[in-house]
């Protein structure tokens, strides 16, 4: 029993804390000391209470903004929302640094972490991709304007990442038009992912599956449309035993070369 009324009292005791320092925090909302808030948003930051310190730096820039303060708590704040996670906006705040305080020794690191906040805004490969295209975008950006810091080998290894899952994006969505025998399109979308991804280690699977997409539109194809069809078939299948001669699809590959090459003599008669 005794040791349930200490208990009680201890978290009556955390409950008091807690009330005042959300009382306190309510007042410098409302408080018209600038320089108040500013401390007191600094205070917060070091405490790692980001919420708070976010919001009332929110408040003070625009009366600090160009000042040596105003730099301060420009980046605080980026970092405030960066600790939050809300990405999007420590983006767009880190880069307004990078911007606005272009000589500052926190420059390049900001500009690095605005392409960092937009990394951890990339989604699955399955999803929308904006995000990423937007993150590697602001990397090559980063690493063209600082080629030689020590965020380089990182900034690389996550533009190769994202390369990666854009890569597996496309090809899955290219697949995903041939197993729906859609065949024009999966054909398309297998030579725009070779042209996107020359050095993908996917471009012999491309390369069998554009044949096959191409082969099967012409036998579906109105006579007057099969002879150009068949003949870019054998196109293509050129094309795969030229730079994969060895490849694991050349008897399959065969198969529909001979055939195409049989319909072609139907068609001449």
């Amino acid at each position: 029993m005794r040791k349930t009324r200490v208990f009680g009292v201890f978290v009556l005791f955390l409950g008091l804390i807690a009330a005042t320092s959300c009382s306190e925090f309510r007042k410098l909302q409302k408080s018209t000391d600038w320089n108040a808030k500013y401390q007191a948003a600094l205070a917060y930051y070091e405490e790692e209470e980001y919420y708070k310190a976010g919001t009332l730096l929110d408040q003070v820039l625009p009366v600090i903004k160009g000042t040596v303060d105003g730099e301060k708590a420009t980046f605080y704040r980026a970092y405030s929302y960066y600790h939050q996670k809300q990405y999007i906006l420590s983006a767009s705040y880190f880069g307004d640094f990078a911007r606005v305080y272009s000589r500052s020794e926190w420059a390049v690191e900001a500009s690095y972490m605005e392409a960092y906040s937009l990394y951890l805004q990339s989604p699955d490969y399955n999803l929308d991709q904006q995000s990423t295209y937007a993150a590697i975008n602001a990397f090559q950006v980063f690493l063209n304007r600082n080629p030689y810091t020590d965020y380089t080998e990182d900034a690389n290894k996550m533009i190769d990442e994202m390369q990666q899952k854009l890569e597996k994006k496309a090809y899955e969505n290219a697949k995903h038009y041939h197993k729906l025998e859609r065949w024009e399109a999966a054909r398309v979308a297998f030579e725009t992912f070779e042209k996107e991804f020359p050095d993908s280690k996917l471009n012999e699977d491309v390369k069998y599956l554009a044949v096959d997409a191409e082969f099967s539109y012409a036998q579906q194809s109105i006579r007057a449309k099969q002879k150009e069809r068949y003949d870019k078939t054998i196109e293509l299948y050129q094309e795969l035993v030229d730079e994969y001669p060895e490849s694991k699809y050349i008897k399959e590959a065969e198969k529909i070369y001979i055939e195409s090459v049989r319909e072609l003599e139907k068609l001449s008669i």
